[in-house]
């Protein structure tokens, strides 16, 4: 486990009756979520659920209008996404913020370029790109020195990752990392999602593919018109109760379904 990450199952971020306003519109309404070390956490919804507003109020793009956020145990407020970033979340979006004309190396140090008597120090830099991807075990580069540009989406989205671990991010929040991906690239960032997890990070999957939710989450949490309605271990669910929750909130058949499915619940 990499120095600094918490133990697997402890809180690493918590949201506790977070809401969010926009005008009259209520994005959020008194949410609660708790992001655990070393576990994958997806967060489902269908659109206008409130996923995309509950990523920004973290990432630090949102301020909360009520609530509190707990970083570690402890309140923090995030105001900006320096704060957000500061303690050690990192957010990888939909458009990953990669530069095509540069390559894998000067992507992952851009804007904190090493440099030695006023130049690029190449060496430290092409080292620790290196030995980072080596760490999640991506091996399917040709090179550290090509062009992002030349890369597959899957590697493009092992880079963006990579760049947040080289900058010791303890929390990777991956907005619909397998979207417009293939059989093959979907596999690759799955399994490197699972990897962060098994080494320390917690992780938040934001994904409308339910699939990929089954597949590699540990706990999920289900919103619903800006409501948290559901949140649990993933073996708690199944697929159909998960779009009932998403769409209803609710389920058609209590019997089947292990979790509490009150608004704002939560099984630990």
């Amino acid at each position: 486990m990499p120095e600094g990450l918490l133990e697997r199952g402890q809180p690493l971020l918590e949201l506790r009756g977070v809401e969010k306003h926009f005008g009259p519109v209520r994005a959020l309404s008194g949410i609660d979520l708790t992001i655990t070390a070393g576990e994958v956490t997806a967060l489902a919804g269908d659109n206008g659920a409130g996923k995309s507003v509950t990523i920004k109020t973290i990432s630090g793009i949102h301020g909360p209008d009520a609530g509190q956020i707990y970083w570690r145990g402890k309140p923090v407020q995030i105001n900006s996404p320096k704060d957000s970033a500061a303690l050690g979340i990192a957010t990888v979006y939909q458009d990953l913020a990669l530069c095509d004309n540069l390559d894998i190396v000067q992507n992952m140090f851009l804007g904190r370029e090493k440099t030695r008597l006023r130049t690029l120090d190449e060496g430290p830099m092409e080292t620790a790109a290196r030995r980072t991807l080596a760490d999640l075990q991506v091996t399917t580069v040709r090179s550290i020195r090509q062009p992002v540009s030349s890369l597959s989406g899957g590697q493009r989205q092992s880079v963006a990752v990579a760049r947040a671990v080289l900058w010791n991010s303890q929390l990777m929040i991956l907005d619909e990392p397998t979207a417009a991906l293939g059989v093959a690239q979907t596999t690759m960032v799955l399994r490197l999602v699972r990897r962060l997890a098994e080494q320390g990070y917690g992780v938040m999957l934001v994904s409308h593919n339910l699939n990929d939710v089954f597949e590699v989450a540990d706990r999920i949490a289900v919103l619903r018109l800006g409501h948290m309605v559901s949140q649990g271990p993933v073996s708690n669910y199944d697929r159909q109760s998960v779009v009932e929750l998403m769409t209803t909130g609710t389920v058609s058949d209590p019997s089947r379904f292990k979790a509490p499915a009150q608004p704002g619940s939560q099984e630990n």
